[in-house]
């Protein structure tokens, strides 16, 4: 299959979609005709969220954006390359919150360009208001009944405290 240039793929977790996810995801969406974001398994991660749950969530999330009728929700169980690839897409997307964000990217982008020479990684840098935004500093304050509300939307706040609450007890 032929990759198109004007297609992003962007790759994560999403336990839990975060604000500083989804701005990304927008800005993305206004680079490239189409975006697609791919909710993935992460082998050293442990998911508050099930892979449904958090499929139901960004997708929910995506729905407010403008652009979101040229946003896919799509989950991937694969290696990133073949996942970019199976779907068509040129490019890589992934934010940048610091200066270890970018020794990690630089990494993944090295590895992708010896796996996949013909697809671009696209970084770029969080807004201000999102560089301490991690899903899993939100998923801390959680556990502890912290309020999240200034890191995910109310619909997300509601699933990961109700979720939190049951994991501590």
């Amino acid at each position: 299959m032929a990759l198109n240039p004007r297609m992003a793929f962007y790759p994560g977790t999403f336990d839990p979609v975060t604000y500083g996810h989804m701005d990304i995801i927008a800005r993305a969406a206004r680079l490239f005709d189409k975006l697609v974001v791919g909710v993935g398994v992460n082998g050293g991660k442990q998911p508050l969220l099930t892979r449904a749950e958090r499929l139901a969530l960004l997708r929910q999330e995506v729905s407010k954006l403008p652009e979101a009728a040229r946003i896919t929700v799509v989950e991937f169980d694969t290696l990133l390359v073949d996942a970019v690839r199976a779907v068509g897409a040129g490019a890589v997307v992934r934010g940048l919150r610091s200066a270890g964000d970018f020794d990690f990217e630089c990494q993944i982008s090295g590895v992708m360009r010896r796996l996949a020479p013909e697809i671009e990684m696209v970084l770029l840098l969080s807004a201000d208001e999102h560089r301490a935004t991690a899903s899993h500093i939100v998923k801390d304050i959680a556990s502890f009944g912290g309020d999240i509300s200034s890191f995910v939307s109310e619909e997300v706040a509601r699933v990961v405290l109700s979720k939190s609450c049951r994991e501590a007890t």
